[in-house]
């Protein structure tokens, strides 16, 4: 009893001790910011007919609508055109801001407030995505979703040696909290979406498939009808749906298999942003399997660091760049280095030291 308590105990301290998976929930993160931003671009010729105080979907319609789901959106607090068009355009600065890694968290929040009220204010040209993005996007404020894909690091190291110490001390469990959530939102998604299909009884007979390609909103001109009209591939992508959905979690909890299910999800998804043309929702979904592929992102990320390297390296020694040649330290630490410069005018080498200690525009 004592030993199982003690491994217990040892096993809380490892994930409150350092964060996990920072590298998925960081490409999370940036992928999450980046549908909010095409959402945006993807409308932004038809802004004022969509979402603008005289749009398509009646001003009246849309504050019953808030009150009816007690929910909240920034557009219902004026009818003016300068106000919706500088929400409109925040909205889409913010959203981008979020894919490069800019501004931290406060920025993140002010994304989530925004996009949860430029869907508000539309919410008939939703496909499914926007209520994940609104679960998710705040258990991305507890993790460290910016130590990567960031174009501001240096930024966020100044600021974090400022946190308290307590602080500091509780936020790899904080992030690890947040990530846990993902990971359980993502598989309570699943679990319950496959258990409807299996009550279903075009999903228990294997032709949902047949139908739901059908649907002009869903169909891929020309492709589609070729997957509905082939009853095997009907079958089995129906069944594979079904069953794959089910025991999602089950691959999740096991760490052998958590890679390839992430995997599978994500084939998943790219198929029903194909097929069915549901891209918001498919790339959200996308984004929050990442933080189950953070250890082979972090591998794919270092080889291609190195195959860059070796890149460079092979451009520099065929096109005849310049090699520095690292001297002696000397007395006061420095290195000597020697740097040869090729003069194209007057076709001759020419050398010259320097202290590598004091900054200089020609040092290699």
């Amino acid at each position: 009893m004592r030993q199982k308590l003690s491994s217990l105990v040892a096993g809380l301290d490892r994930l409150t001790a350092s964060p996990a998976a920072v590298t998925g929930v960081s490409g999370t993160r940036a992928l999450l910011g980046f549908v909010g931003f095409m959402f945006y671009a993807s409308q932004y010729g038809e802004r004022s007919y969509l979402f603008g105080p005289d749009s398509v979907y009646p001003w009246r319609d849309f504050i019953e609508g808030l009150h009816e789901n007690g929910t909240f959106s920034l557009y219902a607090l004026s009818t003016s055109g300068a106000w919706f068009d500088l929400l409109f355009h925040l909205g889409m600065l913010t959203a981008l801001a979020v894919t490069l890694g800019v501004g931290g968290r406060p920025v993140l929040a002010l994304h989530w407030v925004l996009l949860w009220s430029v869907y508000q204010r539309q919410p008939l040209i939703l496909d499914g995505g926007d209520n994940l993005a609104w679960i998710v996007l705040p258990m991305l404020l507890l993790t460290r979703c910016y130590d990567r894909f960031s174009l501001s690091p240096g930024l966020l190291r100044r600021w974090s040696a400022r946190v308290p110490d307590v602080v500091r001390a509780v936020s790899p469990a904080l992030h690890n909290l947040g990530v846990a959530a993902i990971g359980v939102q993502i598989c309570l998604v699943y679990l319950v979406s496959g258990l409807y299909k299996v009550q279903g009884k075009m999903w228990q007979d294997g032709t949902a498939l047949f139908y739901v390609l059908r649907i002009p909103e869903f169909e891929w001109p020309g492709v589609s009808r070729l997957l509905y009209e082939n009853d095997l591939l009907v079958i089995v992508g129906t069944y594979a749906a079904t069953l794959f959905m089910v025991y999602f979690p089950v691959g999740i909890l096991v760490p052998r298999l958590r890679p390839w299910a992430a995997l599978g999800s994500i084939g998943l998804h790219v198929s029903i942003a194909l097929f069915m043309g549901l891209t918001g929702f498919a790339l959200t979904m996308v984004a929050c399997d990442l933080i189950f592929l953070s250890g082979g992102i972090e591998n794919l990320l270092r080889h291609a660091r190195r195959a860059g390297g070796r890149a460079g390296r092979a451009l520099r020694n065929r096109t005849g760049w310049p090699k520095a040649a690292v001297g002696p330290v000397t007395a006061d630490g420095g290195v000597n280095t020697v740097v040869t410069t090729y003069d194209e005018k007057m076709g001759s080498i020419s050398g010259r030291h320097e202290q590598a200690g004091r900054p200089s525009p020609r040092s290699v």
